[in-house]
């Protein structure tokens, strides 16, 4: 299956139907998860996690008892790093019809850092459940898709911009769906943080800060990070080349945007 056809298509689990997920899918994921890389050359190690015997809780979960995560060195451009990767482990899952979600804040935090012997000097941005999706959501799950509004998106427009901020960018050619998988793209609580400007064949990726963050993990440099996945992917799937540079433009904006990364094609 194309990507841009998985990202349309996924959504996130939190209802599983009790069902490990078999062995066969489990490893396929640990093999994948081996392939997985980031633009900024940052190594995660990745941790599988069976939660009934670590005792760990993640309330927000029905079903399921098994995680995945990472843990890397606490370094600049980590969580964007995290998200980059992380995001084609989740792709790859659901191409398997493996059920995931992306969790940064309900969780026992200290206990899967525990679980996975996390050091000092290394963090542990987010998890995932790892299951089948339940035929029904439970009630609690329906209710907290409905006030995330999780299958709506903003409109291009308002996330897109041509030359500068303000005028919105129109596509019609194969990087157009490039930016669609942008704009589907998942974010903490739904947000949408990302903001991108086009100058020639640089695609200039911004965060709009519109969530607070704990400590080191900042989700939105993660949701920035899974935005930037989905921009090459499809670039790629779509026969173009292209490479992250970190330049930051100096381009004014009327929001209080933090440049991130821009995308040379």
């Amino acid at each position: 299956m194309k990507y841009i056809d998985l990202i349309r298509q996924r959504r996130s689990v939190r209802t599983f139907d009790g069902r490990k997920i078999s062995e066969e899918d489990l490893n396929r994921i640990k093999e994948f998860s081996k392939t997985v890389s980031n633009p900024y050359g940052l190594d995660i190690e990745w941790c599988f996690l069976d939660s009934s015997k670590e005792k760990l809780n993640v309330p927000v979960i029905g079903g399921c008892d098994t995680y995945i995560t990472g843990k890397m060195k606490n370094s600049e451009h980590a969580n964007e790093a995290f998200g980059y990767s992380f995001e084609q482990i989740v792709l790859y899952a659901w191409s398997l019809g493996v059920g995931t979600t992306w969790i940064a804040g309900t969780m026992d935090r200290k206990a899967f850092e525990r679980a996975i012997d996390l050091k000092d000097d290394e963090i542990m941005p987010c998890i995932s459940p790892l299951g089948y999706a339940a035929e029904k959501m439970t009630f609690r799950e329906t209710m907290m898709r409905k006030g995330l509004k999780a299958d709506v998106r903003k409109d291009s427009k308002g996330l897109f911009f041509d030359e500068e901020f303000g005028v919105p960018l129109y596509l019609e050619d194969a990087v157009n769906e490039a930016l669609e998988a942008v704009r589907l793209a998942p974010s903490a609580v739904n947000k949408q943080p990302w903001r991108i400007i086009r100058q020639n064949n640089t695609f200039h990726f911004y965060k709009k800060p519109e969530v607070r963050n704990e400590g080191i993990i900042d989700v939105q440099k993660i949701d920035i990070g899974i935005a930037l996945c989905h921009f090459q992917l499809v670039l790629k799937e779509n026969g173009i080349d292209s490479k992250i540079v970190i330049e930051d433009p100096q381009i004014s904006s009327p929001e209080k945007l933090e440049y991130i990364a821009s995308c040379v094609i």
